[in-house]
């Protein structure tokens, strides 16, 4: 089965180089994230996984989700574009909006409040403000970390709460573009930041280690870089990514990332220090040793991934053009378990996924962006799904 499965995904995958004619570096294309119109049917479940890995076989399991889909409560409704979400001690959230620049704070059963405006931020297509972190040491330092765009670049700050704050930059000078910033950041396990790096249109940024374009960062959190990476001296810390948009960690430690591809097949992947993941060489199951095979690949028409967020044994996967929440289940050794399609067309394009401290899913739309999905007359919001039940975690 394992072996039909490769073939059927090398086929359609030969297929899909071949529709896109025979440009050997594979440049983006002008709308990554691709619009939500679909011009025939998909499934929803899908198991196109690489299988060249022994202990990363897929596994005919439903993930047990715990959480009623049916009835979310609306957190805040008339948002524009949220796309960064990160949760203070007190159980509220702070939520960024891309294209005004500005941090809301939002608790469940209370009104949406702004608290800060980051002055520089300048939006446009995919650009803006973007990522936003807690520092896990936020009851002592006060600290909120954020990537945004500015005229000029891409850069990662934090700072502490104001009206307008007075941003501390940790990285800067990073390219910027219209399209593929990446922009998410989350703080691992360890303590120190991550930071996706979108490959901001010039492909080949990926493989050049001297930029940090289309990789994932690692810094300390006062933006040093840790004598661990794998590159010593650089905060690079995977490369050879087209657009990282979701960061996640299993209880074991282990570092998923959901990724745009171009036009054949989306990724999730388990990432390791230094690790090649292959763009634009190859998109998608290279079956090459040069480079880290993806855990999952998608149709773009079912997915566009943008967050992540792993709990009980669960990668909640955010898709935009696929509007939908993607439920893949992980074993506690790794092994990679089908696909689920959760809320398909429900609620329409959907951007960041979080776990909350009381173990809800609270779900951003991302609908007031001109990617093809009408919004709904309370758009964009913030959803919560309320966890039903506790189940033994993986």
């Amino acid at each position: 089965m394992r072996r039909r499965i490769v073939a059927a995904a090398a086929a359609v995958l030969a297929i899909g180089l071949g529709a896109t004619d025979a440009r050997a570096d594979r440049q983006p294309t002008a709308a990554p994230e691709r619009p939500a119109v679909e011009t025939a049917p998909q499934p929803d479940l899908v198991d196109l996984r690489p299988a060249d890995v022994e202990r990363h076989v897929s596994r005919p399991r439903r993930p047990a989700t715990g959480y009623d889909l049916t009835n979310p409560q609306v957190v805040a409704g008339g948002l524009v574009v949220p796309w960064g979400l990160d949760f203070l001690p007190d159980g509220s959230a702070l939520v960024a909006q891309r294209d005004p620049g500005t941090i809301l704070r939002v608790r469940p059963g209370g009104p949406a409040r702004q608290v800060a405006r980051i002055a520089d931020v300048v939006a446009g297509g995919e650009a803006g403000l973007l990522g936003l972190a807690v520092s896990p040491t936020y009851r002592r330092d006060g600290l909120v970390y954020a990537a945004y765009t500015t005229a000029a670049d891409l850069r990662v700050v934090r700072f502490r709460l104001a009206a307008t704050p007075v941003p501390q930059v940790l990285l800067s000078g990073i390219p910027r573009a219209t399209f593929h910033d990446g922009g998410r950041i989350a703080f691992g396990p360890d303590g120190l930041l991550y930071v996706g790096v979108g490959d901001a249109g010039a492909a080949t940024r990926a493989q050049d280690l001297t930029s940090r374009n289309g990789k994932i960062l690692r810094i300390r959190p006062d933006g040093g870089v840790p004598a661990d990476n794998p590159f010593p001296g650089s905060p690079v810390y995977s490369y050879g990514h087209r657009n990282v948009q979701g960061l996640a960690w299993d209880r074991h430690g282990r570092l998923f990332a959901t990724e745009f591809g171009q036009n054949t097949w989306d990724e999730v992947n388990r990432i390791v220090p230094g690790g090649n993941y292959g763009w634009p060489i190859v998109e998608g199951v290279a079956g090459d040793s040069r480079f880290r095979d993806p855990v999952v690949v998608w149709p773009p028409a079912q997915a566009s991934p943008s967050g992540a967020a792993f709990t009980r044994g669960t990668l909640y996967v955010a898709a935009l053009r696929g509007t939908r929440l993607w439920a893949v289940p992980v074993d506690h050794d790794g092994t990679v378990g089908v696909p689920v399609a959760e809320l398909v067309g429900t609620f329409g394009r959907l951007r960041t996924v979080a776990v909350a401290p009381d173990g809800a899913l609270w779900v951003t739309t991302s609908n007031r962006e001109p990617r093809g999905v009408p919004p709904a007359a309370d758009d964009d919001r913030v959803l919560r799904f309320p966890l039903t039940h506790r189940q033994p975690t993986p």
